[in-house]
């Protein structure tokens, strides 16, 4: 049995994982799979990788093309979920913004410097012509960090997911005043270097066993609503979530990591691009 350390965020979009740990699935291929949820995001799990405390990281696609260009010795080896992410843009529920442009010359809630709601920040500037040298951070940590920042008025605005969200939405505590999508793949898998060229059968024999739970995904009996229950959401909110999402089991193509460089170099996030090569490979 060959132990494998992986983490992620603890949303919806990992469901498939911990359905085939619970099933043992992984354990049928030999794989000791021990997921570890990461719910600063991105940022903190670029950094695990980095240090080789996690094997694995289901991540944030930009943040972690990013990291790799900045010297992670980590490697992309597949797209996880090939739909973009909806990022909401959020301010406290008794805020006096009531739409984008209020904010524009607002401090920005981050969970960490190079986690996604700062890297979007700068994609959703660029989106609406804000001069994205001006933008002001505020880390926070966590959603409940947001929560706090935004009501103290530490900060005024919040960028996550959209559907993790709406529960606070819903109670009042935050309100949606837009959204920003990704305008690539949201999610990918990228495995730490050294454990790739030491267990590359490893890693290709757990794709293949995570692919084929996500390829039937959708179809599992009553999927909605134990998403609903497990993440607190609306049963409704779920099923829009669920339409709107799609699972990859192919690699990232080298036009889609043009797009991510391409935009993250424009507004000075990298300062400079890597090659195809050095940032995805091929299991």
């Amino acid at each position: 049995m060959k132990t494998v350390k992986i983490v992620g965020v603890p949303e919806h979009f990992n469901l498939p994982w911990h359905i085939s740990i619970e099933n043992g699935a992984f354990e049928k291929a030999g794989i000791d799979l021990q997921w570890t949820d990461i719910p600063e995001g991105t940022g903190k799990m670029c950094q695990l990788l980095k240090e080789g405390t996690t094997d694995i990281a289901i991540v944030l696609t930009e943040g972690i093309v990013k990291d790799i260009v900045a010297g992670n010795p980590s490697s992309i080896v597949q797209v996880y979920v090939k739909s973009p992410l909806i990022w909401g843009i959020h301010v406290s529920g008794n805020s006096k913004h009531t739409c984008l442009s209020d904010v524009e010359h607002g401090k920005v809630a981050i969970s960490r410097f190079g986690s996604g709601s700062h890297l979007m920040a700068y994609v959703n500037a660029q989106q609406e012509n804000w001069n994205t040298e001006a933008l002001q951070f505020e880390i926070v940590n966590t959603i409940d960090g947001a929560v706090e920042a935004l009501n103290h008025g530490n900060a005024d605005y919040f960028m996550w997911e959209r559907f993790m969200t709406q529960p606070i939405v819903d109670k009042g505590v935050f309100r949606r005043i837009g959204d920003c999508p990704t305008p690539w793949p949201c999610f990918v898998v990228a495995v730490n270097n050294k454990f790739l060229s030491e267990n590359p059968s490893t890693v290709a024999l757990l794709l293949k066993t995570i692919n084929q739970t996500t390829l039937g995904f959708k179809k599992i009996p009553n999927i909605d609503q134990k998403l609903a229950s497990k993440y607190h959401q609306k049963i409704e909110d779920i099923r829009t979530w669920l339409a709107l999402t799609e699972w990859s089991q192919n690699s990232l193509t080298e036009s889609e990591l043009d797009k991510i460089q391409n935009q993250l170099f424009e507004v000075n996030i990298m300062d400079k691009k890597g090659t195809f090569a050095e940032i995805v490979k091929a299991i």
